[in-house]
């Protein structure tokens, strides 16, 4: 197996991407929530509309994770 395999540079790829995806969606989720729950403390009468918009924003967050997963496999299995 040669070392510049097209196969094996598109695993390699998919890996990398992959990986820089999970680390994106933490580093997203983890700064939402931060900012969520210092609202909170700010603002204790506003706790519900903050949670509310949080669980939205945390939702959307994983689904665009989700597909750019979705897309790293299907470029490692094309």
């Amino acid at each position: 197996m040669d070392a510049m395999d097209p196969t094996a540079l598109a695993y390699f790829a998919a890996g990398i991407g992959a990986g820089l995806t999970i680390i994106g969606g933490a580093a997203g989720i983890g700064k939402l929530a931060a900012a969520a729950l210092e609202g909170i403390a700010r603002q204790p009468n506003a706790a519900g509309d903050i949670r509310g918009a949080m669980i939205v924003a945390a939702g959307l967050i994983e689904g665009v994770t989700f597909f750019a997963l979705i897309v790293t496999i299907l470029l490692a299995i094309k």
